[in-house]
């Protein structure tokens, strides 16, 4: 019984490739076209998602490379609450800080820090080389997600467009193939009109 079903399962996936006297042309151009495009769809998308989760992910470690901590001081009161945002109430209040660059010159900006906090009190800030304030990097785990997330995604998008193009081919071939039995059957119609 499971042989029998294996045969039937192996002739229903490779029927486009059976020897077959009315097969035209057409059908061969098909049968390409359809394993191309998986092909592509597969290979490419495996290989596009890798290589783009593994760019992000090089890229968010570059970036956590050339940032660090630096501690800065508070030169005025942070606010008591957070302000109100378009997704509801933020959890971080903005704050004129100061610090010093690695060069050793004095600089201040504003940064988001816990709400509540007097002027005077230590925070922590992240610069880049150059001693200019910049967001804090994304976490290991959360680059990670990050990239992993951007792999499925252009994954995805590369075995749809591959798809995309294949329907696209074959759409073309059947309008063709149309466009051919139109012209057969009006050569070899009655010309009474009736069938």
């Amino acid at each position: 019984m499971a042989g029998t079903t294996h045969a039937r399962m192996r002739r229903k996936l490779l029927w486009r490739w059976r020897r077959n006297p009315l097969r035209r042309r057409s059908d061969r151009v098909e049968t390409w076209i359809v394993l191309t495009t998986w092909i592509v769809a597969l290979a490419g998308g495996l290989l596009g998602g890798k290589a783009a989760g593994s760019a992000m992910e090089d890229d968010l470690a570059h970036r956590r490379a050339a940032v660090h901590v630096v501690s800065a001081v508070l030169t005025e009161d942070a606010d008591a609450a957070p302000a109100v945002t378009e997704d509801g109430i933020g959890d971080m209040v903005h704050a004129k800080v100061r610090w010093t660059a690695p060069d050793g010159s004095a600089h201040t900006g504003l940064t988001r820090i816990e709400p509540g906090r007097v002027k005077g009190s230590s925070v922590a800030v992240w610069t880049d080389r150059q001693g200019d304030l910049v967001r804090a990097p994304l976490a290991a785990d959360q680059a990670g997600l990050q990239s992993a997330l951007t792999g499925v995604l252009v994954a995805a998008g590369t075995g749809a467009v591959a798809f995309g193009c294949g329907r696209l081919a074959r759409l073309r071939l059947d309008r063709r193939r149309m466009r051919n039995w139109e012209s057969e059957w009006a050569r070899v119609a009655p010309s009474g009109g009736r069938t």
